[in-house]
């Protein structure tokens, strides 16, 4: 059944029930599905949307700004140095402002405190494209993408390789507990999510039928896995911590090795780029000079594999954030 999000925030899933992040996922294939056929939708035409980046991103800016102009809005973006947010003006004063000029506001920055703020006093729909904390639109593309590969969502079993406690891992754990997977985290002890954050996603758990594990042993977390997630191990504003990271997750790393482990040939791999899977960039070339490793997160050979669904994952944040834009603003 239609459910009406209109004029709804999308800061993090744990704001919406699983029959919602389901109706998220139906829009979502919808859109796809027209945009393939080359329907236009132009839902929102007259809209005009703020893009907010404190960070910079190549999926999360050009997927906001295809699907806006998609759905027939005009898309502005708004970078770092465009506006005096924080600086110059408070968070408020700038919500306040741009809520008067823009039907729909998109954040992506640091303190998930800001994007919480700017929903508070916008007056419009404000949207998180990734916070320290969440980073709900991702994962909107990701169980797309997973539904498209494995055909379901609940009972599937996926594991999530690395630094733990993230926005990527805290993010793939409520969606897990709301939508019913059995989701693992493989990650050191002291880099998994907060007390209070596992502990509201396994009551989750208890309505909804997921199973929520978190676990150091990554050889035994990965047997019976329908699909394997990492994430780069320095997070953006986090460069000082490559040496101390490449120690602790080097063991966590997804190779095909692991693959094996899981005892499915058609298991797959996700990832929410970029990855350090070879040579070709200039931070992979720099890790390379000072420690000697030419891959990082993932092995080259998996990222390249038939398991591999990285830029299905990457294709699918267009369609689910049109989803999560047209939802909330008609």
């Amino acid at each position: 059944m239609p459910f009406n999000l209109k004029n709804r925030h999308f800061l993090t899933l744990r704001d919406f029930t699983p029959a919602e992040i389901q109706f998220m996922l139906e829009t979502a294939k919808n859109y796809k599905d027209l945009k393939y056929a080359g329907v236009p939708h132009r839902v929102l035409e007259g809209k005009n949307i703020a893009l907010i980046f404190e960070k910079p991103s190549t999926r999360t800016r050009t997927a906001f700004t295809v699907a806006c102009i998609d759905l027939g809005a005009h898309p502005e973006y708004l970078g770092k140095g465009d506006i005096q947010l924080g600086k110059k003006e408070s968070v408020e004063d700038t919500a306040k402002v741009l809520g008067r000029m823009f039907d729909g506001i998109e954040f992506r920055g640091f303190k998930h405190e800001t994007v919480e703020l700017l929903a508070k006093y916008a007056g419009v729909p404000v949207w998180n494209g990734l916070t320290d904390k969440y980073h709900p639109t991702q994962i909107l593309a990701d169980f797309l993408t997973i539904q498209e590969k494995l055909g379901r969502l609940k009972g599937v079993k996926l594991v999530y390789c690395g630094d733990g406690r993230n926005n990527m891992a805290n993010s793939l754990m409520v969606g897990s507990a709301k939508m019913g997977l059995h989701f693992v985290i493989a990650a050191p002890s002291h880099l998994v999510p907060d007390d209070e954050l596992v502990q509201y996603c396994k009551n989750v758990a208890q309505e909804t039928g997921a199973i929520i594990e978190i676990t150091e042993d990554i050889q035994n977390a990965v047997v019976g896995a329908d699909a394997i997630y990492t994430d780069v191990w320095v997070s953006m504003g986090e460069e000082d911590k490559f040496e101390e990271r490449i120690q602790l997750l080097k063991p966590y790393q997804v190779t095909m090795d692991l693959f094996r482990r899981t005892g499915k040939t058609e298991s797959i791999f996700l990832h929410c780029l970029p990855a350090f899977h070879d040579l070709e960039t200039q931070v992979g070339k720099e890790v390379y000079e000072k420690w000697g490793l030419k891959e990082m997160e993932v092995s080259d050979e998996v990222f390249r594999s038939h398991h591999s669904v990285v830029f299905d994952q990457a294709e699918n944040r267009m369609h689910t954030i049109k989803a999560v834009m047209a939802l909330t603003l008609q």
